[in-house]
């Protein structure tokens, strides 16, 4: 079968989930609309603003749309968080002090987080004297509930940490409901600290956020789902009241916390790009959905499973060989707006413990809401892939990614 066949067969196979992603964007559309319309956002709100920042409409009116559309208490929304590991490193250091503990329950995090916690002399939460446990994941990438509870039950612990997708992990990314009963289950065991969650590539998947079943703090890049593609950088921390309050006060200082923090480019792009999101990342669910769908019906392996409905915006795709894997990322790269003539090799990238290739043809530098993909050079040869502004444009890229396995001209 040829590469434009396979998408044929495999799109018309898909038109059920296609509808019912639909219908979660048009939710989520309503949602973040009304958060705009209840907060009465005006064109001043998109101005910029030097200095301390001090009475800065558009940044506080910010932060008041993402806590509604998140469902949230409060919502810190910066330009001064750099990443999501940054946005993750600033809420764990707010809310964290010397001789408090964490319980992971999700496995080990993401690689970039490793250093955070368990780094040596170099600022990490161990040189602060602030231990972080993990809980690995049962043999069915879910939770080992026996093992948390006796972990639970061992030690004193100020804060739960979730995961929620997959990093470079083989298991699926955690749906809503499962962060819900994972909140029910430790609370259950007698843990009254904060349930804390990475909550990056899944903000408007589904029709609710973690905050909505049990979480304290959420913390996302808005490089990727929330950004909506128009966000040139940033991140959101939202959550309880009284936890924002805390990280406000390490993002900038404990005497005047959320009331500075200026940005003179203005803050229409965040705007814009969070009330595109919930279209936006439909359409990174719908494009991911058929990349691998046509993949598993060449017999390559996808996480989540192609029959499934995913969770966040990822999918892993595990290959037989390095050569397979690299031209598969080669292949997002040649498909890429922006330099797509650029031949990728594998680099040390800071944060990794081996070689990581990336393909990154974004017109936002390493957004992942833009349709790109990764892979760390090591076996079993699985690569990452994620995102996509427009389903036309992963329709695309699936014909290059197909025709180079299928040897086709």
């Amino acid at each position: 079968m040829k590469a434009t066949e396979l998408i044929a067969a495999q799109e018309r196979a898909l038109s059920d989930r296609f509808s019912k992603i639909d219908e979660t964007a048009l939710y989520n559309q309503r949602k973040v609309l009304d958060a705009f319309r209840e907060e009465m956002i005006a064109l001043r709100h998109f101005a910029p603003s030097t200095g301390y920042g001090y009475g800065d409409e558009g940044r506080d009116a910010l932060g008041r749309v993402f806590a509604r559309s998140f469902k949230a208490e409060r919502a810190i929304v910066s330009p001064a968080l750099l990443s999501g590991t940054h946005a993750l490193t600033v809420a764990l250091f707010g809310l964290l002090k010397t001789g408090d503990s964490v319980l992971c329950i999700t496995g080990t995090p993401y690689d970039t987080l490793r250093g955070v916690v368990w780094g040596k002399d170099n600022g990490s939460l161990a040189d602060y004297g602030i231990s972080f446990d993990v809980v690995e994941l049962n043999a069915s990438g879910k939770l080992d509930e026996a093992a948390i509870r006796a972990a639970l039950g061992k030690k004193s612990y100020s804060m739960v940490y979730i995961q929620r997708s997959r990093g470079y992990e083989l298991r699926d990314a955690f749906t809503v409901e499962e962060i819900g009963k994972m909140c029910e289950f430790v609370k259950s065991c007698g843990f009254t600290g904060c349930i804390f969650v990475d909550n990056c590539y899944g903000e408007f998947v589904e029709t609710r956020e973690p905050c909505e079943v049990g979480a304290d703090v959420i913390v996302g890049s808005l490089i990727k789902n929330p950004g909506g593609g128009l966000a040139p950088t940033g991140g959101y921390i939202a959550g309880k009241e009284a936890c924002i309050s805390r990280i406000e006060n390490r993002l900038t200082a404990p005497s005047v916390g959320g009331e500075v923090g200026s940005y003179a480019y203005g803050y229409q792009y965040y705007y814009q790009g969070l009330f595109l999101a919930p279209h936006t990342v439909a359409q990174a669910l719908k494009g991911g959905l058929l990349i691998g769908a046509c993949l598993d019906a060449l017999g390559y392996e996808n996480f989540p499973a192609a029959d499934k409905m995913p969770a966040d915006i990822t999918r892993a795709v595990r290959f037989n060989t390095e050569e397979e894997l690299c031209g598969f990322i080669q292949s997002v790269q040649e498909c890429s707006p922006v330099d797509s003539f650029v031949h990728l090799e594998a680099w040390d990238m800071p944060g990794y413990d081996c070689k990581v290739i990336m393909a990154a043809g974004s017109f936002v530098q390493g957004a992942s809401i833009e349709l790109s993909a990764d892979a760390p050079i090591r076996k079993p040869y699985t690569a990452y892939f994620q995102g996509g502004l427009t389903y036309e444009h992963c329709r695309i890229a699936c014909e290059y990614i197909l025709k180079r396995l299928l040897h086709e001209e």
